[in-house]
């Protein structure tokens, strides 16, 4: 039976169709879940994509993150669904208290766009575990308000736990702290990151290699991933 990932589209969601896109690459069927409803349609995953939801209002994601759709993600959560926060998703599930911390204005105050160096900290998740442990990949970044925060007592305990997913290499592009580019919650089933994975998922359309121009398809590993997870639970 094909997996079936949801992507939840918000008033001012960017990304959504470039998710679906990755989806179907990896070889799940999308399905478009709208914010206003409160039918998960019996996906097996989600997927909350990038974009400026409510034109980033307030606080970016603290609006969306109080969707009617976000009663039924954060049950889904609960229950183990694997759920995977993108860029606003990942602000949207911070402001859920799905995943720890905060993001905030990048330290430069510039808008970044960029390829992005990660090193993959954690490979237990739903949405890592085709990945090694200290892999180096490259994943399209693009924000403005991506810079990571969190308390003394907070950053201590996710490293502790071991729930630091990724962590930008080479460069911090937004200030955040200890270079933390994504997280994953004790579960394992919700992950949430500010770089774009669905971005680097097709030949031609994603970052430079030393092969290729934009050959880069270090993305498609986060979907595959989720597939797999579902697979093991089915089984």
């Amino acid at each position: 039976m094909t997996t079936r990932i949801g992507v939840i589209t918000f008033p001012g969601s960017l990304d959504d169709r470039d998710a679906q896109r990755a989806i179907q690459l990896a070889g799940a069927e999308p399905v478009a879940l709208w914010h206003g409803s409160h039918d998960l349609e019996g996906v097996d995953a989600l997927v909350l994509p990038g974009g400026f939801s409510y034109g980033d209002y307030l606080r970016s994601g603290a609006i969306a993150a109080l969707s009617p759709i976000m009663t039924e993600v954060k049950e889904a959560a609960a229950k183990g669904m694997p759920i995977l926060g993108i860029c606003n998703g990942f602000q949207m599930l911070v402001e859920a208290h799905l995943l720890p911390g905060g993001l905030i204005r990048n330290h430069h105050q510039h808008f970044v766009r960029r390829d992005q160096r990660l090193i993959v900290e954690n490979t237990t998740s739903a949405w890592t575990s085709e990945f090694t442990q200290g892999q180096e990949i490259v994943i399209p970044l693009k924000n403005a308000e991506g810079g990571y925060i969190a308390d003394t007592e907070t950053l201590d305990r996710i490293e502790g736990e071991g729930l630091v997913a990724f962590r930008y290499a080479g460069v911090n592009p937004n200030g955040s702290l200890r270079d933390i580019a994504g997280l994953t919650n004790p579960a394992g089933n919700v992950v949430g990151l500010m770089p774009h994975p669905e971005h680097a998922t097709e030949p031609g359309f994603g970052p430079d290699t030393t092969a290729a121009m934009r050959s880069g398809v270090d993305g498609l590993a986060f979907f595959t991933s989720a597939i797999a997870a579902v697979a093991r639970v089915a089984a």
